[in-house]
């Protein structure tokens, strides 16, 4: 008699196959899902973030160099204060690039923040007034290079921040009576600029029948290469420069002999630029900007002149702080230098261009700085500024 077992042998074999194949599939999918999947390489910065974090970075060191001179005694405490004030205001700035500072029309940077321990201070830091005021003008020089290939708004924090470093080092030199600083201090703006024929595909002249349209063309008018936005922050400069003009002329038969021959010096300056801005809005196929028969001038102007020079210097900061933002390639690099040198001619007149020219800071929306150990005989305020004592004798 035969067995059962081994008639029923053979249709259990595909059962049991597909069994096993189902237990093994379902080890190898609980296998896959525990080995973790490995995460993708970080991107790599942008340009404009190293740029940002590098000046972060060397704005911590340098404020972190100042705080141990004075808390050394190195130098006198009214004279690093300052120094020290600026750098973490600066700081702060730098800190945030996804604030309203660095949101400008073409800003383009990321919103990611250093981390907290990014900016240790070097094993060669300053160790002496002397090299903090080399080390300011290195930094600033190094931030107005930047600021001519960043992106938007980062751009215009960087040139800000280059041209109150060179200040600081200036003023940080002359109060500690070491010699002042080496880097060079930037260029001046360049003249008016020519270029073989027209740009543009008709003349960017205005005439009496075609009104002008609100990107800085006239209508009918096909624009050239250069945005919108970069003929308006042209022509607003350029306005500007107009305005300073026409102080300078108002003030200077009021001014004492002793300021007037650096005002008639500083009012050639100022026609200067406003050619050379006038050059590039034409380069740009904008609509020249017409000179007005006058201007409204501050309450008090020609009461204390100088004073209100100082004020009218101030005022030209924004329009380039904004040109810089705005533009790129060489209108850029001109705005730099027209930023820095505006910022000069305010320091001339007793005027504060402010911890970053070209931007009126709101100290109080900044983020505030990592904690930092405090140096002995130190104690930091609120705001993240820094008040130095002497040390117990």
């Amino acid at each position: 008699m035969k067995d059962r077992r081994q008639d029923t042998h053979p249709r259990m074999r595909p059962l049991r196959f597909t069994v096993l194949a189902l237990a093994a599939l379902i080890v190898l999918s609980l296998g896959f899902a525990l080995i973790p999947a490995e995460k993708p390489a970080p991107a790599e910065p942008s340009v404009t973030e190293r740029a940002r974090l590098t000046a972060f970075s060397a704005a911590l060191d340098m404020r972190a160099a100042g705080m141990e001179l004075a808390s050394a005694g190195a130098a006198d405490a009214a004279a690093l204060d300052p120094v020290v004030t600026l750098l973490t205001i600066q700081a702060r700035a730098l800190m945030s690039p996804g604030s309203e500072l660095a949101a400008g029309p073409m800003a383009g940077s990321t919103q990611a923040s250093p981390r907290a321990g990014a900016a240790a201070t070097p094993s060669a830091g300053p160790e002496n007034t002397a090299e903090l005021v080399q080390a300011l003008a290195a930094s600033g020089t190094a931030r107005l290079k930047d600021a001519e290939t960043a992106d938007g708004g980062v751009a215009r924090l960087l040139a800000g921040a280059g041209t109150a470093q060179l200040i600081a080092a200036g003023r940080l030199a002359a109060a500690a009576g070491v010699p002042g600083p080496q880097e060079a201090a930037g260029s001046e703006p360049d003249g008016p600029v020519t270029a073989p024929g027209s740009p543009c595909p008709r003349s960017s002249a205005p005439a009496a029948s075609t009104p002008a349209t609100q990107d800085g063309t006239s209508a009918g008018t096909e624009p050239g290469s250069t945005p919108p936005d970069t003929r308006r922050a042209l022509a607003a400069a350029v306005s500007a420069e107009q305005q300073a003009v026409y102080g300078y002329q108002a003030a200077l038969p009021r001014l004492a002999p002793a300021e007037a021959g650096p005002a008639s010096d500083l009012l050639a300056a100022h026609k200067d630029l406003a050619a050379a801005g006038e050059a590039r809005l034409r380069l740009a196929c904008g609509v020249p900007v017409p000179e007005q028969p006058g201007y409204v001038l501050a309450p008090g102007f020609l009461a204390a002149p100088a004073k209100a020079l100082g004020a009218l210097e101030a005022a030209t900061l924004a329009p380039y702080g904004d040109l810089v933002a705005i533009s790129q390639g060489e209108n850029r690099k001109w705005a730099v230098a027209a930023l820095q040198s505006a910022a000069g001619r305010a320091l001339t007149w007793g005027a504060d261009p402010g911890p970053v020219p070209g931007i009126t800071l709101d100290t109080g929306k900044l983020p505030e700085l990592p904690a930092v150990d405090v140096p002995p005989g130190s104690s930091v305020l609120p705001g993240g500024t820094q008040s130095v004592t002497p040390p117990a004798s």
